[in-house]
């Protein structure tokens, strides 16, 4: 981006501005998608002079530390954890009935299935102030303040994702440097601080982001829709310091995901998304596959919690993946999946970033 350029639009100096500030030649960030986010997949963003991202929720600390050992030298990055959910409230009959309708998709359930849990919250913490990436961003919460003076001690910046403008508030009270305003088109899972507020409250970027944007002091990332240089473009107009893309990087060769779900993509209307709590127990946005369709039919029993859920449907998630099979595969997707290209990352990134300048010239 040349200097004349950003001189003639606030936006784009605002933008140069936040990259220049954590070592970027782009302010274009690759989402931190927990399980598709590989090595190779930051490298050749952070190549194209964006930001590489580890979505570190299912990792233990010495595969935390291994990502961030493989990707270093190639650039800043971030490493963003789940702010951890209260203690889920078991229901073993309700539970038996979700064995049974999840057996219809894939192996038999056995009754254990639920007791799997995420890894250790503080180790992973450890972990990654051990890492020290440039940014560490949060999603389902904010860290506790002894995370947060930890971090600020070791010069890591804070980055906490929010869907409302009262989380944006607690956030920016809380010590965070950047928010990252999650619009409700956004693929994966909703980062509402409340389990149960994330559909009540599924805001759009297109008013999210500047009602945030006006609400704080402090710099605002745009995610949530943005696949192409259109979208970056209009979020740059709406106050963003820069944007967050992650569906539109999933059909990268590098993101190495299911030739199913890569094809999927390509091929879904906006209208070909919903809002679903059937993979986790924590409302995400999928493909709406036949699986989140059943599931979500009157007769269908209720999700789990979080992380009970997760762990009743691991099996059915597994054996999809091994048959190829879109019917029942976890496959999130931002409502904007159709314009995501089946191309190499940093194709990408660079395509989007030089789209804006052409758009804001």
């Amino acid at each position: 981006m040349s200097a004349t350029l950003s001189a003639r639009h606030p936006a784009l100096a605002r933008a140069d501005a936040f990259a220049a500030a954590y070592g970027l030649r782009r302010p274009l960030l690759l989402a931190p998608m927990a399980g598709a986010c590989p090595p190779a997949l930051s490298v050749a963003v952070m190549r194209a002079g964006g930001l590489g991202a580890c979505g570190a929720l299912l990792m233990q600390p010495a595969a935390i530390l291994a990502w961030a050992d493989a990707v270093r030298e190639a650039g800043p990055f971030q490493i963003n954890l789940w702010i951890p959910d209260p203690a889920p409230a078991r229901d073993p009959d309700h539970e038996a009935a979700l064995r049974t309708f999840l057996g219809r998709f894939g192996p038999a359930v056995p009754p254990e299935a639920g007791d799997a849990a995420p890894p250790d919250f503080a180790a992973q913490c450890a972990a990654v102030i051990e890492a020290r990436p440039r940014i560490v961003s949060s999603i389902m919460g904010l860290y506790p303040p002894d995370v947060v003076a930890r971090l600020k001690a070791r010069g890591i910046a804070w980055w906490a994702t929010v869907t409302t403008v009262a989380e944006a508030l607690a956030a920016e009270a809380a010590g965070a440097d950047a928010l990252v305003a999650q619009g409700a088109e956004a693929g994966g899972h909703r980062g509402s601080f409340l389990a149960g507020q994330a559909e009540a409250r599924a805001v759009g970027l297109m008013a999210l982001l500047p009602a945030v944007v006006d609400a704080v002091r402090i710099p605002v990332v745009a995610t949530g829709g943005i696949v192409d240089a259109r979208g970056a473009a209009a979020a740059m107009l709406l106050g963003a310091s820069a944007v967050q893309v992650g569906t539109g990087f999933l059909r990268c060769p590098e993101a190495g995901i299911p030739a199913a779900w890569s094809h999927a993509l390509g091929r879904a209307r906006p209208e070909d998304t919903r809002l679903t709590r059937a993979f986790s127990g924590r409302t995400g946005r999928s493909l709406a596959t036949d699986y989140v369709a059943a599931a979500a039919e009157p007769d269908a029993p209720a999700p789990a919690p979080y992380p009970v859920q997760r762990g009743l449907t691991q099996g059915m998630r597994e054996a999809a993946v091994k048959a190829g099979d879109i019917g029942r595969m976890q496959a999130w997707a931002g409502q904007a999946a159709g314009l995501a290209r089946a191309v190499p990352a940093g194709e990408v990134a660079a395509g989007i970033w030089a789209g804006v300048g052409d758009l804001l010239r």
